[in-house]
């Protein structure tokens, strides 16, 4: 067997891979033998059938997938050996006159091979790094609506500003009757507060769904009905009053302290509201190390130049589908698909220019802490380390699991890359104005 390579251009190549007798033959000649063994032909004796009769039936679509089977070995062998960064994979060219009859055959492949470039995290200029603290306004907030909570649900004659309304919504032409409690701030504008304010249990209120409530969220949760539903819903709307109270507000004991963080755990409300923030923060780094790994993947695709063997990749992507495209359709799908590629070739080169890698270790400590964030919000602050081990060794025998926490773990390990390398500034700020300049 002899296999070359032509070089094209950079990016470009053509391997020619040629297959003598001598490459083949033993293969074809073992499983025609096994045929022969077990061959069960009328007017023969199982394992005396002559074996020209056997290559006559047989030996045709043996050579063809014998020599396939080497083509593919080979060629993969070859890849690995020159150490060829290929995108996609080796395209056949098309063979109209290929002679199966022949001994000897020759093989053409077309190759898209990764460019060589470099990454530089040293921007011109520096991305922002949020820093997002809650402010006293939000913790004496989350204090408020935890005392809430915890706190006595007291009868009312009539709805005021402060009361805790249940009744059901109807509609009937969408088949609508679901009951639902919330309060009269989640309600949208004056004069829909208005048609609340003083009503009694059994009053019925004529309402429409569009922008009764101040989010879309509450909407789908009052009415049952799906999020693509629930945007620019505009139904009239029935709500029939079951019940009006009024929370009084849980002190702030050492048993409410307990059932809230542990025992002991907290042990006054200055050290509830200092356990409020540091919450509140570490979930805030998450959503500020988001917003730092997406700022600076558009940096890195935007400004990191580089070619792609786009007609190798347009014809890749014509052929390997599960139905052929047309070549406008290829090329469709090529530029919508290209910013993703440039992006996994950005990666790939910081991680191996940096030594990232994700050992199946990093992936167990990794789903523990998962578990263990997961435990905590039902109240398990201190999970046995068996049981832990125990849980993420069932999710990660997921396999859908296994990839999304791996790509978590990928991304974790590049947001501290950024951290480290990349020219950054920080900007100290409350998440409400982080909402405001990241979302509008």
């Amino acid at each position: 067997m002899n296999i070359t390579r032509e070089q094209i251009d950079e990016l470009n190549a053509i391997v020619k891979v040629a297959i003598t007798k001598e490459d083949y033959s033993d293969r074809v000649d073992k499983i025609l033998t096994d045929y022969r063994k077990n061959a069960n032909i009328p007017g023969f004796r199982k394992g005396h059938v002559p074996m020209g009769l056997v290559k006559k039936q047989y030996g045709k679509a043996v050579l063809v997938d014998e020599v396939n089977k080497l083509l593919q070995d080979s060629l993969n062998k070859y890849l690995t050996e020159e150490k060829l960064d290929v995108l996609g994979n080796p395209l056949p060219k098309t063979q109209d006159n290929l002679d199966w009859d022949a001994e000897e055959f020759n093989f053409e492949f077309e190759l898209g091979l990764a460019p060589e470039f470099e990454v530089d995290l040293n921007t011109k200029k520096p991305i922002t790094h949020y820093n997002i603290i809650a402010d006293d306004k939000m913790i004496d907030e989350q204090v408020d609506r935890i005392a809430k909570q915890y706190g006595k649900l007291i009868s009312q004659e009539e709805v005021s500003e402060e009361s805790e309304i249940t009744g059901t919504f109807k509609n009937e032409e969408k088949e609508i009757e679901n009951r639902f409690t919330f309060t009269l701030d989640q309600i949208k504008g004056k004069n829909n507060q208005k048609k609340f304010t003083g009503a009694k249990p059994g009053a019925v209120l004529e309402l429409k769904s569009k922008k009764l409530f101040e989010d879309d969220h509450q909407l789908m949760q009052a009415l049952q009905v799906s999020h693509e539903e629930a945007h620019d819903l505009d139904i009239d709307l029935t709500f029939t009053i079951d019940e009006i109270n009024k929370r009084e507000a849980a002190e702030l004991t050492q048993e409410l302290f307990d059932k809230l963080f542990g025992k002991d755990v907290v042990t006054s409300e200055a050290e509830m509201r200092t356990k409020i923030k540091e919450d509140a923060e570490k979930q805030f780094q998450q959503q500020s190390d988001q917003k730092l790994l997406n700022d600076i993947t558009e940096y890195l695709v935007e400004h990191t130049d580089f070619a792609l063997p786009a007609e190798f990749l347009k014809k890749w992507i014509q052929v390997t589908g599960e139905s052929e495209l047309t070549e406008e359709q290829a090329s469709e799908e090529y530029e919508k698909s290209e910013k993703g590629l440039r992006y996994q070739l950005i990666e790939g080169k910081l991680m191996k220019d940096n030594g990232i890698e994700t050992k199946y270790q990093d992936l167990v400590e990794f789903a523990k802490d998962y578990v263990r964030m997961q435990m905590a919000q039902f109240g398990q602050t201190d999970p046995d380390e068996k049981v832990l081990e125990d849980i993420a060794g069932r999710v990660l025998s997921n396999q859908e699991e296994a990839k999304r926490l791996s790509e978590q773990l990928m991304s974790q390990k590049l947001v501290d890359l950024y951290k480290e390398k990349a020219n950054l500034k920080t900007k100290e700020i409350t998440y409400e104005d982080f909402v405001k300049e990241v979302y509008g």
